[in-house]
């Protein structure tokens, strides 16, 4: 089955994303003989121009939340048979009626989500979890309206990268000059010593960090303090260790755990501190690669006062 690439623009209302989409289907350089489907779940102050697109076979339609349903976009795939969708979401929507709802052969290949930078601290602080939703599967971030003089960029980078460290961050001005993150952010350890030491505050940045860049842990050896977790579908010589996060907020504290192999020593739910070499190998855990930590010693040890990580 042909996969169809469905590129994804995400964001509040009035933040840019028409007129993104808009420049992008009027650059001649976007494939002018693919049949792109344009699907618009939310109508801003700005209108397509449907006139201008530089492309030759498109449709555009307007969907409402009844409507964003996987029997209509299976509709609109079998009458239209598109090569690919641009698809401007509705900033109010949750990440689950998106992918709940794509057709089987529509693939997500990009997604982008752009911010007012003027009103970005205030849908943050109170609108976290659509916030978070909308970063968190992003591979591009864009901050429009970007004022250099007004702005600090230490604040909206902090914002995308408590959340993830795999997407791209670009700041537009209202001239239209772009300008992309560069600020390396330090991880609040020493990977380099001859075993890292993981602080309790720590942990939420180890466990993103070692999930998102596994490779460079192969070898390293680590310490740190977590919860131990027991099924009885895992070998007899296999338990998770790691601690709940909270990344956005009360609601989305999930536990958050690295396997482990050596003689299990701690029993299911007991607090424990780790010594082990950290192994990137196939598990069944992981159903695939994944760290796997060869204990060199392990300890029972009490609950640590914050039982859960957070990235503040």
């Amino acid at each position: 089955m042909k996969q169809i690439p469905v590129y994804l623009f995400n964001g509040f209302l009035e933040c840019g994303k028409t007129k993104f989409i808009q420049e992008t289907l009027q650059d001649e350089r976007f494939g002018r003989k693919d049949k792109t489907l344009l699907l618009v779940c939310e109508e801003g102050e700005l209108d397509y121009s449907p006139d201008l697109f530089a492309i030759d076979k498109y449709r555009v339609e307007i969907l409402q939340e009844d409507t964003f349903n996987l029997q209509k976009l299976t509709q609109l795939d079998k009458e239209f048979k598109p090569d690919c969708v641009m698809l401007e979401y509705n900033g109010m929507w949750d990440n689950a009626k998106l992918f709940d709802n794509l057709p089987e052969r529509w693939a997500v290949a990009q997604v982008m989500t752009f911010f007012d930078s003027n009103t970005f601290e205030i849908f943050n602080q109170n609108m976290r979890q659509q916030t978070f939703e909308k970063i968190s599967i992003a591979d591009l971030v864009v901050f429009n309206r970007f004022d250099f003089s007004k702005h600090d960029k230490m604040v909206f980078h902090k914002a995308v990268r408590t959340i993830t460290r795999r997407c791209d961050i670009l700041y537009e001005s209202e001239k239209g000059e772009v300008y992309r993150d560069d600020i390396v952010d330090p991880l609040p350890y020493d990977i380099n010593k001859d075993v890292i030491e993981i602080e309790d505050k720590d942990f939420a940045y180890f466990y993103r960090d070692i999930c998102e860049e596994t490779d460079k842990y192969n070898g390293k050896t680590v310490t740190f303090v977590g919860q131990v977790g027991i099924s009885k579908k895992m070998p007899t010589d296999c338990i998770l260790i790691g601690r709940h996060i909270m990344t956005c907020c009360e609601a989305d504290i999930e536990y958050s755990p690295l396997v482990a192999v050596g003689k299990r020593l701690v029993e299911h739910m007991q607090w424990a501190k780790i010594t082990a070499k950290i192994s990137v190998e196939k598990h069944m855990v992981y159903k695939g690669d994944g760290p796997v930590l060869k204990i060199i010693e392990i300890t029972k040890c009490d609950k640590p006062e914050d039982d859960f990580a957070t990235f503040y």
